[in-house]
């Protein structure tokens, strides 16, 4: 009885271990005009993945590129099976590229990166080394980034006001690079949740999870296709899906308002009784209200921004759609 026991036991060890090595690794990267990053990104991913002994796939999503970013991506598709690629019609965004290529891959790790090398490839056999220690998501925090000083600082500012403002507490300084166990993303799709803010989902999710630091280095080449307006949408995503402070900013106003108008009063009413001074209080009123006005149409803003995204989910609107991509020419990637 006891060498049965036994015998069990090591049999399931052995299959824990084959199952965390005889696995797929799937490898998202978002392409929006990277046309001179692709190649040398591909060559690095496959060459750092092949010295680790690991069967993979890299699904390139290319988001409406307008350079020559889809005939490169064409071209390096059909000359090795393991690359794969998905082309929308236009461009929707990072967060609907990465959410197409977790949903196209096959992998029971998915790495999620971006293609212009600030997000080092190298990092990669650490984070499965994590992974096979049990841990379901593993994040990849920049320690130090070289970015414009206006974008370093408004990013620390952000998430210590998404931290500060939110029920669920984000790891600070993490970004899209980021590996996920298939799991997390099949309760993704078996929820059906939204998933316009991913890397505030994933933390709500309260899996176990361990962080990678690193240094964050300069893009490679090309421009990044990130613009100020598409960085505040998604922290405005962010702020609206996993934040309830914009509701209560308007209690907050209220209250101060409320008690910066008693205050006044108190003070009007000590003077005039007190010192014989006389005000014209038409004045004070007027511009008090004018105050007033300026915090409403922030208010409003505030529920508008609200109705939309009810309403944008509502008409049940995909995040993205598809213009072509690549079948799969094997069953199995080739063998590195």
């Amino acid at each position: 009885m006891h060498n049965e026991k036994k015998y069990f036991f090591v049999e399931s060890i052995k299959k824990c271990i084959f199952e965390k090595t005889n696995v797929m690794i799937s490898i998202i990267l978002p392409v929006f005009n990277e046309d001179q990053n692709i190649d040398l990104m591909c060559q690095k991913l496959t060459e750092v993945l092949t010295e680790n002994q690991e069967k993979f796939e890299i699904i390139f999503v290319n988001d409406g590129s307008g350079d020559s970013s889809l005939a490169i991506l064409k071209e390096i598709a059909i000359q090795d099976s393991r690359i794969k690629f998905i082309s929308f019609t236009r461009n929707f965004g990072h967060q609907a590229a990465i959410i197409a290529g977790l949903n196209y891959a096959k992998g029971n790790a998915l790495i999620t990166m971006d293609c212009d090398f600030q997000d080092p490839p190298e990092l990669i056999p650490e984070m499965l080394k994590k992974w096979r220690e049990g841990n379901k998501i593993i994040y990849a925090r920049r320690v130090s980034r070289r970015d414009r000083f206006l974008k370093k600082y408004t990013a620390k500012l952000y998430y210590k006001l998404l931290n500060f403002s939110s029920e669920v507490k984000m790891p600070d300084n993490i970004g899209e690079f980021r590996l996920m166990d298939s799991s997390v993303l099949k309760m993704i799709n078996e929820k059906n949740i939204s998933t316009e803010y991913l890397r505030g989902l994933i933390s709500w999710f309260g899996f176990k999870y361990d962080i990678v630091n690193y240094d964050r280095p300069k893009r490679k080449a090309g421009k990044t296709g990130f613009s100020l307006i598409k960085m505040l949408r998604l922290g405005l995503n962010g702020l609206l899906s996993f934040s309830i402070f914009p509701i209560r900013l308007g209690l907050l106003v209220g209250i101060g308002v409320i008690i910066s108008g008693l205050l006044f009063l108190l003070y009007l009413l000590y003077n005039f009784l007190v010192n014989d001074q006389f005000y014209k209080l038409l004045e004070w009123l007027a511009a008090f209200s004018y105050v007033l006005i300026g915090f409403l149409f922030v208010l409003i803003w505030i529920l508008a921004e609200y109705v939309f995204s009810i309403h944008k989910k509502s008409k049940g609107m995909p995040m993205y759609i598809i213009d072509e991509t690549i079948e799969e020419q094997a069953e199995a990637p080739c063998e590195s």
